[in-house]
């Protein structure tokens, strides 16, 4: 350019002369000073000197044509005509200012000729608005698809692309479904591109993700926020929108814009939701949330009030808040027109540059989220239809943030940097393109020009230079994109890896204020969100951006989150990863850009560890199989790209992904005055999972009822999960022997329930123990919540809003004889919503049963199951868990040589509870290495010898803890006269207590106040040797409620304080006991020896009185009780003696009569056939 001889010609036939040439930059910053000064004097009258200037332009601006033809770069020619097409255009206006109109129109004629046109506008309508984006006509110096068809492709389609490296304007960005471009003027030659097969992903658009909710009745309390905002959405929307006629909500929408409360109490709601947020001093991420999606239905007042309440929480808050961040973004994207003001974008502007200052201490992940949300902010800017605002006072402030983050080495940084400029640029402004282009000129051209020199010679320090030239020109705007960040380095490497200096980074490099790519991006953003995906798919292919660095970067990220949403279709999600696949593999097509081959891998492999963290369902197999096909693609360098993404492993940024709140919705319940009920829910949840514990659980076997085969058998498991999984079944009774896994399965159901709860819309599993509960048949819910420290008014909100799954164990224990369904009006109108398990004892029930439970005359809601004994194969299985659970003295291996050499232990075993006691006191009694097959095992055995053993551990465990001197006398004289005969008379005297004064219920309730002086003192009181038996005993506490930890320990005590084995005269085996172990044991019992004939003569024994135990009430309805008894006769001859003499003085006192009958049912159970020839 230096070399052209410039002849400056007066255009209009005026004098000619010659002037010393200048630098083509500066002859145009000339003809710009030259318009400024026209400008000037023309405002103050002096019109002929205006003129005068005005031809000085004009020669000056008709001298860059030889300019143009002389430069050699792309680039060079595209700023000099931008710059002059503007130039032109300013002195169009500036004479027709001053009234020579028909030289206005030669010089904007000129200015269309060097390529300027009016600014195009791309509209996408949506439901119920039109969202206008301004897009400067680009002067891209890429390749660009001229006047293609539309993009309509098969898989069989073969196209060959023409593209050509133009100076020309580019069409305006249409979302027609054909999208043609006009001719290039062309000055280079055409390349011809074979194009391989384009996959036929996204020919077909898609029901975007749209969550509906329940339409409420009139006066119908609100779930949540979301639904709020559906049903204002819906009313808001003409009669004749899409969205009525596809969701059936007609008729809803007529009646409620018929219905004026409605519409009010809706709108209330609003109003109020957005004071309680106001009211709120902790406000956080979800009530921000919660109060920004109602932004589109608010008045004016109450969004104006919110908009300043977000930007003044921005401006005063220590750190710069993320979520006020995107709750301010939200808010100005929803604002109806009118809303805001144009004073409201530069504060929020001026708020953002002051705050951002003091980020610079975070982490990147916290300065990536920033501007993420910075980025919102400007696009809902963007969007606004404010015009007029001032350049200095709006743009300027965020430019020097920004500036910082374009130099960071992470290149999503600096494309979020980029991206947020351009978002910035197309804010609008007051600032013509003349003054745009005259404020950037000088330098940015001198850059440009130096970079051109450098690269011909590969001068590297002239070409840093060049670039810091420009930098400088643009005032601040991320103009420079990922290989322009890194330095000397990265341009020596692309220079020694033999690729074209110039052309590795043209597209990196952009030298005008705003660029198409984000014009783009922003309509492929609204195209997406109506689920217009054939529309997408024709954006991309055919935007004259498409071959950019940063379209196609952002094009990527959106297609990594389109596959990564799972509230997309999955062929949706499968298209996406085809068309990632296709911009990595076709390099005819896309280009060769290292960066987003490199993004596109990393996007695949977030998808594929997406499974592992996903909120909902994911399948990574997709993305595995593109990811692998990819593997096999390309020359060396481009598998080498692939090994090293691959090592790398993904990027610390993940994928943006639509999930469903984490935390409840709060602000709307407050509106409601709805009680927090979730919070409690959780600390119930993690109290029951706690108490579970380490418990050895097999899963049970089942059959159909009880007359039912006991060959015929099933999952209980299954079972169960069938019944809940049904809308028509209500109650499933489960029935089983004592000890047989009743309540440890209704535990296992809790456990589960729990465990796959979902918060906040999840059926609640309530574990209720039926003999804990007063009077269970009024209103036992409300009682069980209470005992969980439930509020009136959380039951409340429990009882209308919530579905239960109800576990009631231990109907027999409760001694209840009602319908607890039916009398606690469960599934009626206004009641508690249920589907009920419930448990109860086989032989505590009668033939009908049925009546008990059946929650209708409907035999369909009712189900039932026996829990069958184990088989040999549960019990192999029970006892491996046990092992390892447990970690016994004995081996696997000992403990099933032992169970198979004892024969009378093989039927017990069976019982679950039973195989535990087994398992626990065999180590006890029996040597594994001795011949054990003529060994006998009864029931009362092994609960004397688990007996023994848990009072010997619990003696221990006192002696190791550290007691008052008080508590320790007491423990000493309790060891000293045999701790655990001290702790067996205490449960016998305990056992016989309760079956004498609450009829055997076995849940005591003590209070120390009410119980004072009363029966229950005696055993649950703070005197010290109470408390000491107490804590050694096999019972559990819930707060002021004891128990033993099962029933039958109850039972077999009780049973024992009607016969205690050392009673009477001790025989030697006894003694021998007594001198091995300090106690009475049951030893005897294992021997077959011991066992007395039943032809034996009575020993005499003294009368016995009212009081006995076996006179207080007939035992038939205990048949626990009577078992234990009756192997107690069979073993101890002193007590059949004794049996029989009851009988025989009930033939003289008529008060033994029902002691006596309890005694002949238990010498019948015990088999003594002749006792009748005694009587």
């Amino acid at each position: 350019a230096s070399r052209i001889q410039i002849t400056q010609v007066n255009m209009f036939n005026k004098v000619s002369f010659k002037r010393s040439p200048l630098p083509p930059e500066k002859e145009l910053e000339l003809a710009n000073i030259y318009l400024e000064q026209g400008r000037t004097v023309s405002k103050e009258g002096k019109h002929e000197i205006a003129l005068v200037l005005c031809e000085e332009a004009e020669a000056s601006l008709s001298q860059m044509k030889k300019v143009v033809k002389a430069a050699e770069a792309v680039q060079d020619v595209k700023d000099l005509r931008h710059g002059i097409a503007c130039a032109y255009v300013e002195l169009s206006k500036l004479l027709n200012e001053l009234k020579k109109q028909e030289r206005a129109k030669k010089s904007y004629k000129k200015a269309q000729e060097w390529g300027y046109s009016e600014v195009e506008k791309l509209s996408i309508s949506s439901l119920g608005t039109a969202v206008s984006i301004a897009i400067q006509p680009p002067l891209e110096a890429s390749v660009f698809v001229a006047a293609q068809p539309s993009l309509k492709t098969t898989k069989t389609t073969q196209r060959s692309l023409k593209t050509t490296a133009s100076t020309a304007v580019q069409p305006p960005l249409e979302t027609s479904d054909s999208v043609a471009t006009q001719p290039a003027l062309c000055r280079s030659a055409t390349i011809d591109i074979d194009v391989s097969v384009i996959g036929d992903f996204f020919v077909q658009d898609k029901n975007p993700p749209v969550i509906e909710y329940k339409l409420p009745e009139p006066d119908e309390r609100l779930v949540n926020t979301h639904q709020l905002v559906y049903c204002l959405g819906l009313l808001k929307a003409p009669p004749s929108s899409e969205d009525l006629r596809q969701n059936s909500a007609l008729s809803w929408v007529q009646a409620t814009r018929n219905n004026e409360d409605e519409q009010e109490r809706l709108n209330t709601l609003t109003t109020n939701l957005v004071r309680a947020f106001i009211r709120d001093e902790l406000k956080g991420p979800t009530a921000i949330a919660e109060v920004a999606c109602i932004a589109p239905f608010l008045n004016r007042d109450d969004f104006r009030c919110l908009l300043e309440l977000f930007i003044g929480s921005i401006e005063k808050s220590t750190l710069l808040d993320i979520h006020s961040l995107e709750g301010l973004a939200k808010l100005v994207q929803g604002a109806n027109e009118g809303y805001l003001e144009a004073a409201d974008l530069v504060k929020i502007l001026g708020v953002l540059n002051t705050r951002l200052q003091t980020t610079h201490a975070q982490t990147q992940s916290y300065i990536y989220q920033l501007m993420l949300a910075v980025s919102c902010v400007l696009d809902a800017m963007a969007d606004c239809k404010v015009e007029g605002l001032d350049r200095v006072t709006l743009h300027e402030c965020l430019s020097g943030y920004i500036d910082e983050l374009k130099g960071s080495a992470d290149p999503h940084m600096v494309y979020l940097a980029a991206y947020a400029f351009q978002a910035l640029e197309c804010v609008p402004d007051n600032e013509s393109p003349w003054q745009a282009t005259k404020r950037r000129t000088g330098s940015v051209m001198h850059g440009a020009l130096s970079l051109v020199k450098a690269v011909k010679c590969l001068d590297i320090d002239s070409f840093l230079k060049g670039i810091q030239h420009i930098e400088d020109g643009l005032d601040g705007a991320v103009k420079v994109f990922r290989a322009l960040q890194d330095g000397y380095n990265n341009v020596t490497a692309l220079v020694d890896s033999g690729q074209g200096l110039f052309e590795a980074l043209k597209h990196g490099l952009s030298f005008d204020s705003k660029c198409s790519w984000y014009s783009a991006l922003r309509g492929i953003d609204r195209v997406l969100r109506d689920g217009q995906l054939s529309k997408f798919r024709t954006l991309v292919f055919e935007a004259p951006c498409r071959r950019s660095l940063a379209f196609q970067w952002g094009v990527c990220q959106r297609l990594g989150d389109l596959a990564a949403n799972t509230a997309w279709d999955a062929e949706s999600r499968e298209d996406a990863l085809e068309f990632l696949a296709e911009i990595y593999q076709n390099d005819a097509v896309w280009g060769h850009h290292a960066q987003i081959k490199q993004k596109i891998l990393d996007i695949l492999l977030h998808l594929q560890q997406q499974s592992e963290n996903a909120i909902q369902a994911f399948d990574s197999a997709p993305a595995r199989k593109v990811l692998q096909r990819l593997g096999r693609i390309g020359d060396k360098a481009k598998q080498a790209l692939y090994s090293d993404c691959l090592e790398q492993g993904p990027s610390k940024h993940p994928l943006k992904i639509s999930q469903p709140p984490s935390a409840p919705l709060t602000l709307l319940d407050r509106v409601q005055n709805k009680p927090d009920v979730e919070e409690d829910l959780r600390k119930l949840r993690q109290q029951r999972l706690k108490e579970r514990g380490d418990a050895v659980y097999i899963p049970p076997q089942a059959k159909a009822n009880l007359k039912a085969s006991d060959d015929i058998l099933f999952s209980l498991t299954e079972k169960v999960e069938e019944f809940l999984a049904s809308t028509d079944q209500k109650v499933l009774l489960l029935l089983g022997d004592s000890g047989s896994g009743k309540s440890t399965f209704n535990r296992e159901i809790e456990h589960n329930l729990w465990l796959n709860y979902e918060k906040a819309k999840g059926r609640i599993p309530l574990h209720i123990n039926l003999s804990a509960i007063d009077r269970p048949e009024q209103d036992m819910i409300a009682k069980q919540l209470r005992k969980f420290e439930f509020s009136n008014s959380q039951i409340r909100e429990l009882k209308a809003q919530r579905k239960f799954v109800l576990i009631c164990d231990g109907y027999d224990e409760s001694q209840e004889k009602h319908n607890l369904y039916t009398t606690n009006r469960l599934n009626q109108t206004g009641e508690w919503q249920v589907q009920m398990v419930i448990s109860c004892r086989s032989e505590y029930i009668g033939l009908d049963y049925r009546d008990l439970f059946q929650p209708s005359n409907d035999i369909t809601e009712f189900q039932e199951a026996v829990i069958a004994p184990f088989s040999r194969a549960q019990i192999d299985d029970y006892l491996a868990k046990y092992v390892i659970t447990k970690a016994p003295l004995w081996t696997m291996k000992q403990y099933m040589d032992v169970l198979d050499q004892i024969p009378s232990l093989q039927e017990l075993i069976k019982n679950p509870f039973l195989l535990t006691l087994s398992l626990e006191v065999l180590p006890r009694l029996v040597d594994p290495s001795n011949n054990l097959t003529a060994t006998r095992v009864t029931r009362v055995a092994l609960y004397d010898e688990f007996v023994g053993l848990w009072l010997e551990q619990g003696k221990k465990r006192l002696g190791n803890k550290d007691l008052n001197l008080q508590a320790r006398a007491d423990f000493d004289r309790l060891t000293d006269e045999g701790f655990t005969q001290n702790g067996i008379s205490f449960l016998k005297d305990m056992a016989s207590a309760i079956y004498k004064n609450q009829a055997g219920n076995p849940v005591v309730t003590y209070s120390r106040k009410q119980d004072h002086g009363k029966w229950k003192e005696a055993f649950f009181s703070r005197e010290n040797e109470s408390q000491l038996l107490l804590e050694a005993s096999p019972l559990k506490r819930s707060g002021i409620q004891y128990r033993f930890i099962h029933k039958s320990l109850l039972e077999y005590f009780f049973a024992r304080s009607v016969f205690e084995p050392q009673e009477g005269k001790e025989n030697p085996v006894q003694a021998a006991a007594r001198t091995r172990r300090g106690s009475v044991s049951s030893v005897f019992s294992f021997d077959d020896q011991l066992v007395p004939d039943e032809d034996d003569e009575p020993v005499t024994t003294q009368p016995f009185t009212a009081d006995h135990p076996l006179s207080w009430r007939s035992f038939m309805a205990e048949p626990s009780i009577l078992d234990f008894l009756s192997e107690r006769a069979q073993q101890e001859p002193l007590f059949k003696d004794q049996l029989l003499a009851m009988i025989e003085q009930s033939k003289f006192n008529k008060a033994m009569r029902k002691a006596a009958a309890n005694a002949i049912t238990i010498l019948v159970r015990a088999g003594a056939s002749r006792f009748h020839e005694r009587i």
